[in-house]
């Protein structure tokens, strides 16, 4: 599933496509792609057409465009397999391609926005925006402090400036999970996902299963900003990318992947200490860690 960085990187290509640029067509050929809008696909378009795309702005891996009447988001979730490529007409996008947008702002031209999603997890729909609970904007790439209704539960990510270390620290140490599972809640700290939970952990020397609550405030924040660290390196290099999977808008895959020092390096030296890295079954995903550095300890981790 695309995390933060490759979200992100998304909502970076969408940027110059805001603004002034207006809904000129919606086209939707696959209706599961639409299966978290309240209303049918006349709906959709009805509603879609002819509004302009104010801004685009992203909360963990959720994403939203404001539109012009300032209370109604589209938004995107790339789920599995989802990408936001794009394009001259819909043609350019193959048969995986699920909804487009065509989009016109003179003296610009025209382009067409397509949702391209193998796995049909991801979705688009329109939602109410609400006020944020704290006051603080919805999310990167907007000031205004409104969020999709949908979205509202989602806790902030680590590079939101809004995001609270210390209660992030305190709710974390209250968990009895192990402190992957915590990393992978997004109503407690949002963007991360598999790949960034290893690169994380490995960066610290935390096994997976390690529990919250035997952690001390030292070592939790630690972890932190080893999060924001994986977070920033993949940034700078487009996010990581897997085959045709997880690109930007143009369709240029990431090279993070060349980074990777836990995911998926499993029968390869641990770059800290050479011991061959394994990979074991976690909560039917998969866990990469060095057996020496990452073991499984029972004590306080300071």
């Amino acid at each position: 599933m695309p995390e933060l960085p490759e979200v992100e990187v998304v909502r970076r290509g969408l940027e110059p496509f805001t603004g002034d640029w207006v809904v000129d067509v919606v086209g939707v050929s696959e209706l599961r792609s639409l299966k978290r809008h309240p209303g049918p696909v006349e709906d959709f378009v009805y509603r879609l057409e002819g509004r302009k795309l104010r801004r685009i702005v992203r909360r963990g891996k959720f994403l939203w465009w404001q539109l012009d009447d300032d209370h109604t988001a589209l938004v995107a979730h790339l789920g599995m397999s989802g990408q936001i490529l794009i394009g001259d007409t819909p043609d350019d996008f193959g048969k995986l391609c699920r909804i487009t947008l065509g989009l016109s702002r003179p003296p610009s031209g025209a382009v067409t926005l397509g949702f391209v999603d193998q796995r049909i997890f991801g979705y688009m729909a329109l939602d109410n925006l609400v006020p944020t609970v704290d006051g603080q904007p919805g999310g990167s790439g907007s000031d205004a402090p409104v969020i999709p209704s949908r979205a509202q539960h989602i806790s902030r990510d680590p590079l939101d400036p809004a995001f609270c270390d210390d209660d992030f620290i305190r709710r974390l140490r209250r968990k009895k999970t192990g402190i992957k599972s915590a990393l992978l809640d997004q109503t407690l700290v949002s963007g991360v996902g598999n790949i960034y939970a290893d690169e994380a952990l490995w960066r610290v020397g935390l096994h997976y299963n390690r529990e919250c609550s035997g952690l001390t405030p030292q070592k939790v924040r630690e972890l932190l900003g080893a999060i924001r660290d994986v977070f920033v390196q993949a940034l700078d290099d487009g996010g990581t990318s897997f085959d045709w999977q997880y690109v930007n808008v143009n369709g240029q895959s990431g090279y993070f992947s060349q980074s990777l020092n836990a995911y998926g390096q499993q029968g390869k030296p641990c770059a800290k200490c050479g011991t061959v890295m394994v990979k074991e079954a976690f909560q039917n995903r998969s866990s990469h860690r060095c057996p020496r550095c990452q073991r499984l300890s029972r004590k306080r981790v300071s």
